[in-house]
């Protein structure tokens, strides 16, 4: 089955649900899998708990079929993204322009073509999605 990944913040901001929205909609139309992800970070002290992530999406956008939920926990977000998408082994990635330029400007460090989208697919052999604003 294939397989999409969203990350999103807790609790769902505006930009969240819109990037959330999306990829419901990548994962219906090409009847995948979903996991919702979302990065607890070490430094903020928040602890964001699955069941609490799960009971924000399905109050926004009811139950999503054939969806799981996933809270890790990290010190920089775009790398636990990205050890998750890797973990899932998953087809398409759906991020949000905010989450784009934080990976571009993370890249930009380690290289000097900031191309996010070829980056991600190039390490993770997966589609980018990328949500922009409305």
């Amino acid at each position: 089955m294939t397989r999409v990944v969203v990350p999103v913040r807790y609790p769902l901001t505006e930009h969240s649900e819109r990037t959330l929205a999306e990829a419901i909609r990548v994962a219906d139309e090409r009847d995948a899998a979903l996991t919702v992800l979302h990065v607890n970070l070490y430094h903020r002290g928040r602890e964001v708990s699955r069941t609490e992530l799960k009971r924000a999406v399905e109050s926004a956008f009811d139950r999503i079929p054939h969806s799981r939920y996933v809270v890790r926990e990290g010190f920089l977000v775009e790398e636990t993204i990205l050890e998750e998408v890797a973990a899932e082994k998953a087809d398409v990635v759906v991020i949000g322009h905010k989450q784009a330029g934080r990976w571009r400007r993370m890249l930009r460090k380690l290289t000097s073509d900031p191309d996010i989208e070829g980056y991600l697919r190039e390490q993770l052999d997966a589609e980018v999605v990328t949500v922009g604003r409305d």
